[in-house]
């Protein structure tokens, strides 16, 4: 929601050089320090190389010898062979590395470095079976290793079993056991997910939920929280409408006003001084464009409305969608000057007024306001704004959206005209006589919430505050309440935190129910482990978590078909993972809703049909028919979103 922030752990920092690990030569000159040779290298070397068919008796002799090292997988730091993980970042070894060629008789015969209290002594070896890892129980690193049997060579888990303790060696030291764990350290996330799955408890019904009376609790006099999108194809004036709007409303003072509007003239950008108001980075405004969603607030006279400026440039779709998902109704933003609205119509991907459009609308908004902007540049003409309202109106029905949903404003954000109070400008006064754009705002009806169901809060993003605390999780609370001092899990790591404080519009508040849009600062958990597309939920009723998803489908204007094997940009509430169709289960006829033929080849534009996908990592899903804000997904691929559609099975990874 507010400016993303990438934070985490950087496994580098402080460790430039990792030559201390490779010198150990520096030994011989520990006389120069006071050290005898005899304790750095306590254990005799062996002088001829013993039988491993008759191991009776071992001689061995002095030498110094260098010891091995092996490399971590996530770090790639260098840790000494009797390290069983790795020094700096903690990853258990991968116990291949242990594994040389497969052969005894090439495996290495050497001792490590011990301390004088953790010596072990060496004599017969009283047992033809293999001879087992010891190690102290005070965590030291001290082990003595014998690796040159054949069973252990052909041992592929590199871990050894059975187990003979060395002649001598004391009752303490304990063996380490065969089922260790085996962390894959090439994937970060996968090791958190298995870490999380091991503390898999199962959900409770939902039937046995029973709401607390704070949850349910009247807010008399309290405004309710509606949260409008803006929407629209690229320079179409969002942004600009956006800070007007903020500004007549009371929001951005004259004095910051007047500072925006300097510092636009300054850089050439004169116009876009009322779009500062949200566009707030150095890159918006030296490009000229949003990239990110904007969240602002303002008060009418009925809601206090969170209002979620979308960036409309195609790249920066996927920011939009996971922004303005959140929505409850839009103001679709449409540029009247000739030519820009007939390329925000353009099909071929290049114009998003048509894509907006679909997205919203698979967002589940049922509520859009048409704000037809910059009829001045077309002298506020009536045959103009009723060509934009035939044109696009017939594709906003073809969409879902119903005639007595749709709400057309003419207005110019910039002359200010119908934005907050009626038009003056005779040229469209004099034809139109309809409700300003705030009046329009405040006809919309909110939807249906349940505060009375398990908390359900996706996050949108994680911002540091020092007000909040070390990190906060903001999003909109989709079910449910939260206060000051709940237990929430944090999915999909399954990491139970607990709720330090709550802020709605920057205000501190001790409760948020359903449809409030919070930012929620957690204490008791590691700033890592909250991430934007995962989910706050209630301890006892954690939401899905999968990695392979049915969905059904509606694909739309693309100009190749959608093969099995084909991949896809995969976006479900605010997560975003690579995807991969992996089965077209059946078409699905659209006037019936019945699957029509089974196991098609593949799919065009046009056509709904059921599918399976693949995710490269899990997420929090749920389906539609359970939880609607965590069963709609989106497809794109090549810049374009080439599918909308909804969950209708999840194949959990916990089941």
């Amino acid at each position: 929601m507010p400016r993303k922030v990438n934070y985490g752990l950087d496994y580098d920092d402080g460790y430039d050089d990792y030559d201390d690990y490779d010198d150990y030569e520096d030994y011989a000159n520990a006389n120069d320090y006071g050290v005898k040779e005899k304790d750095l290298f306590p254990f005799p070397e062996v002088t001829e190389k013993p039988s491993w068919n008759d191991r009776s008796t071992i001689k061995v002799e002095k030498k110094t010898t260098k010891l091995a090292l092996w490399q971590c997988s996530v770090c790639n730091s260098d840790n000494e062979q009797s390290s069983s993980s790795c020094d700096i970042c903690g990853v258990l070894r991968d116990p291949a590395q242990n594994i040389g060629n497969g052969s005894a008789e090439n495996a290495p015969f050497q001792f490590n470095t011990l301390s004088p209290d953790d010596m072990v002594s060496v004599g017969k070896i009283s047992s033809k079976k293999s001879s087992k890892v010891s190690a102290n129980n005070t965590g030291k690193k001290a082990i003595a290793k014998f690796s040159a049997t054949n069973e252990m060579a052909e041992n592929s888990s590199g871990i050894i079993s059975g187990a003979n303790q060395l002649n001598g060696s004391e009752s303490g030291n304990a063996n380490i056991k065969s089922d260790a764990p085996q962390i894959l350290a090439s994937d970060l996330h996968q090791m958190k997910l298995d870490k999380a799955s091991t503390n898999f408890r199962k959900a409770k019904p939902l039937a046995e939920y029973k709401p607390e009376k704070w949850m349910l609790a009247n807010q008399d006099g309290i405004l309710n929280q509606l949260n409008l999108a803006v929407v629209g194809h690229v320079d179409s004036g969002k942004s600009t409408l956006s800070g007007q709007l903020l500004h007549l409303l009371g929001r951005v003072s004259k004095k910051e006003m007047h500072k925006f509007e300097k510092e636009a003239k300054e850089k050439g950008k004169g116009s876009f001084a009322f779009a500062w108001a949200t566009d707030e980075s150095a890159e918006e405004r030296e490009r000229g464009i949003t990239m990110t969603v904007a969240v602002a607030y303002f008060d009418s006279k009925k809601y206090r409305v969170v209002l979620l400026d979308s960036p409309g440039h195609k790249d920066f779709v996927p920011n939009m969608i996971s922004g303005a998902t959140q929505a409850d109704a839009a103001v679709l933003v449409v540029d009247a000057s000739i030519g820009s609205f007939e390329a925000g119509m353009d099909g071929n991907g290049f114009g998003q007024t048509k894509e907006h459009a679909q997205l919203i609308r698979s967002f589940g908004v049922e509520q859009v306001i048409v704000a037809v902007n910059k009829m001045d540049t077309v002298g506020f003409s009536k045959e103009r704004f009723e060509f934009i309202k035939s044109q696009l109106g017939n594709f906003l029905r073809s969409c879902g959206f119903k005639e007595s949903q749709i709400t057309w404003i003419p207005l110019s954000a910039m002359e200010n005209e119908n934005l907050v109070t009626s038009a003056t400008d005779a040229r469209l006064s004099s034809w139109y006589e309809g409700s300003c754009l705030l009046e329009a705002v405040d006809s919309l009806q909110l939807p249906v919430r349940d505060a009375s169901k398990p908390l359900l809060l996706p996050i949108c993003d994680v911002i540091k505050s020092h007000s909040l605390g070390q990190v906060a999780a903001c999003g909109k609370i989709e079910t449910g309440a939260i206060k000051n001092g709940s237990r929430v899990l944090v999915m999909p790591l399954r990491e139970v935190a607990t709720v330090r404080s709550i802020e709605r519009d920057s205000c501190p508040c001790s409760v948020a129910r359903a449809g409030d849009n919070v930012a929620v600062s957690l204490q008791g958990i590691d700033g890592v482990h909250v991430t934007p597309g995962g989910v706050l939920c209630h301890p006892d009723y954690p939401v899905t978590v999968a990695s392979r998803l049915e969905l059904k489908i509606l694909v739309l204007d693309i100009m190749g078909p959608i093969l099995v094997g084909s991949k896809f940009e995969f976006h479900i509430h605010h997560a975003k993972e690579a995807a991969r169709l992996v089965k077209i289960v059946s078409l699905v006829d659209q006037k019936t809703g019945e699957a029509a033929k089974k196991t098609p080849r593949f799919l065009t534009a046009k056509q709904s049909a059921i599918i399976e996908v693949a995710l490269d990592r899990a997420v929090c899903a749920e389906e539609f028919s359970k939880h609607r804000a965590l069963g709609r997904a989106f497809l794109r691929a090549s810049g374009c979103t080439v599918g909308v559609g909804i969950v209708s099975k999840v194949f959990s990874d916990e089941s």
